[in-house]
């Protein structure tokens, strides 16, 4: 149980927009030092001038999650500035939608590189930080939350790489907290799971690398952009709701984190069709008339 943050310190990927921004103000209520993560340097330094505003301690650094070279640097500077961190929040993430054959090289290693590597490169380079100071103190606590999404738990058409990278993400974050338990008692994991949350991620392109250029979009791209595009605009729950869940579940040591629990009569009739050894269920089950219309409009001549 964690109830004191203030003091501590946060690292927050994806700190320029979204939860990992919304997370960064709450930090900034509780006194907490931040360190703040972008690819976007524009919304970086808006997030900064935003943090120090509130009073807080803030360490901001533009780095592509993706690349090791630069979350091993990040770490250095983290260590240097504050020490270990108490928190990190492994947020960046990026989205792609299309028919799973039809996603480019250049797809793939973008949204693998962000959304997996980015969590793995977090997980690598701070929680050996992290165990040295919970070794070195033992009232010393911390913990990591990863950021999936319901896209980790399910598996719907046309967002194939998305889901394959999320997916990735719960898997190395549940893993993460077997492994954390094995050795300490004092760093736990949480991985959170969204469903439709307006953050920005549907705009995902704006940050994409001029060495990843995307190809010209195909069909089910379109589609499947139009479809997010309407989803998230439609979203009731709010990212600032979302990220409020995060620190309580961090207080309470609780593992999931679902923006919306009720999607997951989805998740149960998918692991049933698994346990039952059934093929996949209709992943509309619950909503026949977004399927009917992704089925028609890529039927379509």
């Amino acid at each position: 149980m964690i109830t004191d943050f203030k003091g501590k310190t946060a690292v927050l990927t994806g700190a320029g927009s979204g939860f990992g921004l919304e997370c960064a103000r709450i930090g900034a209520r509780l006194g907490m030092n931040l360190v703040l993560v972008d690819v976007q340097q524009d919304a970086l330094d808006q997030a900064k001038a935003e943090m120090e505003k509130a009073g807080a301690q803030v360490l901001a650094q533009r780095v592509d999650v993706s690349k090791a070279v630069e979350m091993e640097a990040l770490a250095a500077a983290v260590k240097q500035r504050f020490g270990a961190p108490n928190f990190v929040f492994n947020n960046a993430g990026v989205g792609a939608g299309g028919l799973v054959w039809e996603n480019s090289i250049a797809d793939w290693e973008w949204v693998l590189g962000v959304n997996v590597w980015g969590v793995v490169h977090g997980v690598r380079v701070f929680t050996p930080m992290m165990l040295e100071a919970a070794n070195a103190d033992p009232q010393w606590q911390g913990h990591i939350v990863n950021t999936a999404s319901m896209a980790g738990l399910l598996t719907p058409p046309n967002m194939g790489i998305y889901n394959v990278s999320k997916h990735a993400v719960v898997s190395l974050t549940e893993t993460l907290y077997q492994d954390l338990r094995l050795v300490t008692d004092q760093i736990g994991a949480s991985v959170l799971c969204p469903y439709f949350v307006p953050t920005g991620i549907n705009r995902s392109e704006r940050n994409r690398p001029g060495e990843l250029a995307a190809e010209k979009p195909t069909k089910s791209q379109m589609i499947g952009q139009a479809m997010s595009d309407k989803a998230v605009g439609s979203g009731k729950v709010t990212a600032a709701e979302v990220a409020q869940k995060v620190f309580d579940a961090i207080a309470a040591d609780q593992f999931y984190v679902f923006s919306h629990p009720k999607a997951l009569g989805n998740v149960k009739s998918r692991m049933e069709a698994i346990v039952e050894i059934r093929n996949p269920p209709d992943p509309f089950l619950e909503r026949p008339e977004v399927g009917q219309q992704l089925r028609a409009a890529l039927r379509q001549a």
